[in-house]
């Protein structure tokens, strides 16, 4: 395929917040792939984002300096559109456990149907990271939980600033 157009992926998600597990496959698809943009989702239909879209942004940002080839922004529409809208042609998704499989699997079809020629690849998780999810590392944290070793600096210093006296519950300043 010659073109002047880099090869590009998209690694579309929440990333509320990013972990080392995303990191993984982001490092991973930027060995692959020319160009991969990291998308955050602005304002997720699913669930309620713990951190704001800047600093979702921002952590991604700092984490990732040291990756000349990819590139993070945020977007409110369908993910086939953010690809189409990058020229990308293919969708990085991580898969850490069977139940990730499933819901992916449908994500996969229902993306085909809408763009037909955008193709999803699959990174499994290393192992080191397969147990590692948002969730998981929000739960810790509102508890006191030490996450420096699920995230980057950056949000284990936030997570500190949330949740001072590792109280659970809502943060002293959720927001800002």
């Amino acid at each position: 395929m010659s073109s002047s157009q880099p090869i590009t992926a998209i690694y579309p998600g929440t990333y509320d917040p990013v972990t080392f597990g995303h990191l993984d496959v982001i490092a991973r698809a930027a060995s692959v792939f020319e160009r991969v943009v990291v998308g955050v989702v602005g304002n997720p239909a699913h669930k309620r984002a713990l951190f704001t879209v800047d600093e979702r942004v921002a952590f991604l940002e700092e984490s990732l300096a040291d990756h000349g080839n990819v590139e993070v922004d945020v977007f409110a529409e369908l993910v086939v559109e953010f690809a189409r809208r990058w020229g990308a042609r293919t969708i990085v998704k991580g898969l850490r456990v069977i139940s990730d499989f499933e819901w992916e699997f449908q994500m996969n079809h229902l993306n085909r149907t809408l763009a037909p020629e955008i193709e999803t690849v699959y990174l499994m998780a290393s192992p080191q990271y397969s147990y590692v999810s948002s969730s998981g590392v929000k739960e810790i944290a509102t508890y006191g939980g030490k996450v420096d070793g699920l995230v980057p600096a950056p949000v284990a210093r936030r997570f500190r600033e949330l949740y001072p006296s590792g109280r659970p519950g809502t943060p002293e300043n959720p927001g800002e």
